[in-house]
């Protein structure tokens, strides 16, 4: 493949991963094994991918805050407990071998389809701040950081379950603070991909492109019932992937 391709298929895979993460969550599942498949080491495919990442939940925020949903003192004290976590991780996943690193990713692709088939409860939950128990969230939290800093693949579908059901937020309120975590824990761990040398600038300026695209779109146009298709579709990539990366075929 040459150059220019890869380069296209970076903004496209960028664009619906932006899109997907919007709609339903999980756009890394795509992003972070095209990016292995195109020829970048698993540690530089990671750090790579954060690029995208920050970019897209720095947006994210924006959006909220402009929409007037922004609470960033609670968020701030939320993310403030992913980020030991989230140093820990990254400095690990830059670590281990590309094979085990493959494997691992592999396995929690294979977990997030179970996730995705799984049936969403139709419990709703008004408040905004909740009421929730500080000793089985705050360790929640540095775990999620961990995890975000290590591997970043469906960590959205975590934290939204650890917000909702722990601290009993409703799902815009879910949102609001999930971009800004995964927008502060990100930062550390970029600075220990970057001073590993395990960032590629191009791509990951190329992919954050089109992540950008992709969510604009996805928040313009609002899609209420697309979510069930791009979980298809979703699936189905995961699923590929997951079996490419665990070299079955």
């Amino acid at each position: 493949m040459s150059e220019i391709a890869k380069l296209i298929l970076l903004f496209l895979v960028g664009s619906v991963a932006g899109f997907i993460n919007v709609m339903a969550g999980g756009g890394s599942t795509l992003s972070l094994p095209i990016l292995i498949f195109l020829g970048l080491e698993s540690s530089m495919a990671n750090g790579t991918n954060r690029i995208a990442i920050f970019i897209q939940n720095v947006s994210a925020v924006v959006s909220f805050k402009q929409e007037k949903f922004a609470q960033f003192k609670l968020s701030l004290k939320l993310a403030a407990f992913t980020l030991p976590g989230a140093i820990i991780g990254a400095v690990i996943a830059v670590n281990i071998s590309n094979e085990l690193f493959q494997k691992i990713l592999a396995i929690v692709m294979i977990g997030i389809i179970f996730m995705l088939l799984t049936p969403k409860s139709k419990k709703q939950f008004k408040t905004e701040t909740g009421d929730y128990n500080p000793w089985l969230l705050y360790p929640a939290l540095i775990g999620i950081g961990f995890y975000g800093g290590f591997i970043q693949a469906g960590v959205g579908f975590i934290i939204m379950a650890t917000l909702h059901y722990i601290m009993r937020l409703n799902l815009i309120h879910v949102n609001m603070h999930k971009v800004f975590i995964i927008g502060l824990y990100m930062i550390p761990a970029i600075l220990v991909f970057y001073f590993t040398d395990n960032i590629n600038w191009l791509y990951g300026l190329l992919l954050a492109g089109g992540n950008a695209f992709g969510a604009w779109w996805a928040a313009k146009l609002a899609v209420k019932k697309g979510e069930k298709v791009i979980r298809g579709v979703l699936l189905v990539a995961i699923f590929i992937m997951a079996m490419k990366l665990l070299k079955i075929f």
